[in-house]
């Protein structure tokens, strides 16, 4: 999954809005099942896409922490007042000094002989990578590690990218074909290609889950179709495609007004110049409306959701999209076409083809009956596939598969 709205401190984190209290502690028929512990790189990035279904598991009776990086005091105050043991490590996303590495490892060894838990839970490519290691070394008895979309090293074709891709394939083979050790995927093609370039079997879960309660359809607000691509701003989300596109529609006298919504993140080789992002806005090709805190609100005043990426784990913009009961228009790649269907609940296009997006766009903008029946066919998927309840049972069923625990009383 990957697609967040985060990449600055505060910017990412907030699109879940207020997290609500603290969920009161499983009764004792439940209770007392082991710590899980959470890892992942960077505090708005479990904000984001992981807090509810840590909720889950802190439901069916797990005692839960997380080792992460942090941004920002807020993030810290939001993951502590859910009853989440935080500690904070240094790691990042993307460097690879020796010296810093080494203190990451350092830290993550310190925090797992400290939490001493039944099973280590970690998402993404470098908390895999190194929550692998530690599985190897026997410093955690079981790992679940999820892998949120293959990412930059596995979209470029960069000389260092295609260097990174064979290390990484490297340490997936040595590390995860392992008897205590359990991959989620989430579309796939992901599933095949880690079966075919690391020989790693790994279990099919969509997403990180959307709360339908939470994004629900709105009527269609007024005035001026409005499409939306909302992410982190990348050129591999397919930012430079969508101006160009938006500029087309413009010239075919489309009235249509094309938004994007996220920051750049600066930890990415991939990140938007913030400056670019300004030019376009001020050129009147796209308006640009920065980090938005509240998604619900964001989707409320859209017509039709839009992600031109060039690949995907599973969108959380489109999942969200789909449970506000929205149009999508997306790329033909792994990861949004298992959320878009074409010509069911949207259209989908070949990746890095701006003529192909705004025909589709152009389409879907003047035609207000077909956006209302694709609308409802997304309400529909995200209903029968991608609610969060869904989500966090496929992976407790993969925490008990790991512990050999039958489901608990009163828990999920």
């Amino acid at each position: 999954m990957h697609d967040s709205r985060l990449a600055t401190p505060g910017a990412d984190g907030g699109t879940q809005g207020p997290i609500p209290a603290a969920r009161p502690a499983p009764d004792s028929a439940v209770a007392h099942r082991g710590v899980v512990l959470f890892h992942v790189s960077v505090d708005w990035y479990f904000c984001l896409h992981w807090l509810p279904l840590a909720r889950a598991v802190q439901a069916a009776g797990y005692d839960v922490a997380l080792m992460t990086s942090t941004t920002s005091p807020d993030l810290v105050d939001r993951i502590e007042s859910a009853g989440i043991r935080l500690h904070a490590i240094p790691l990042s996303r993307q460097g690879m000094h020796p010296l810093r590495e080494g203190r990451s490892l350092l830290a993550i060894r310190r925090v797992l002989r400290m939490e001493r838990p039944a099973l280590l839970h970690a998402i993404a490519q470098k908390p895999v990578l190194y929550g692998g290691l530690a599985a190897r070394l026997a410093l955690t008895p079981a790992l679940v590690a999820t892998l949120a979309g293959m990412g930059y090293v596995f979209t470029a074709e960069t000389r260092r990218a295609r260097w990174l891709r064979a290390l990484v394939v490297f340490g997936y083979r040595r590390l995860l074909a392992r008897p205590r050790v359990r991959v989620i995927v989430q579309n796939p093609d992901d599933q095949a290609q880690l079966r075919r370039s690391a020989g790693v079997a790994a279990v099919l879960i969509r997403g990180a889950g959307v709360d339908l309660a939470r994004f629900q359809p709105q009527p269609p607000p007024p005035g001026q179709v409005t499409i939306v691509l909302a992410s982190r701003m990348l050129w591999d989300k397919g930012i430079a495609e969508f101006v160009e596109a938006a500029r087309r529609l413009r010239a075919d006298g489309v009235d249509a007004r094309c938004v994007l919504v996220g920051k750049p993140d600066p930890d990415n080789p991939s990140a938007v110049p913030e400056w670019q992002l300004q030019a376009w806005h001020d050129s009147g090709a796209v308006h640009w409306w920065g980090h938005r805190a509240d998604m619900p609100a964001v989707l409320a005043q859209a017509h039709i959701v839009c992600l031109p990426s060039y690949r995907e784990g599973l969108p959380t913009i489109l999942i969200e999209a789909a449970a506000a009961g929205l149009p999508l228009v997306a790329t033909d790649v792994p990861g949004c076409r298992e959320v878009v269907r074409h010509e069911r609940n949207g259209l989908l296009v070949p990746p890095r083809d701006a003529l192909a997006l705004s025909r589709a766009l152009g389409r879907l903008a003047g035609d207000a009956a077909l956006r209302t029946t694709y609308g409802g066919a997304s309400r529909e998927l995200a209903v029968a596939e991608l609610g969060i309840e869904r989500v966090a049972e496929e992976t407790l069923a993969v925490y008990r598969s790991l512990l050999g625990q039958a489901p608990a009383v009163g828990g999920r």
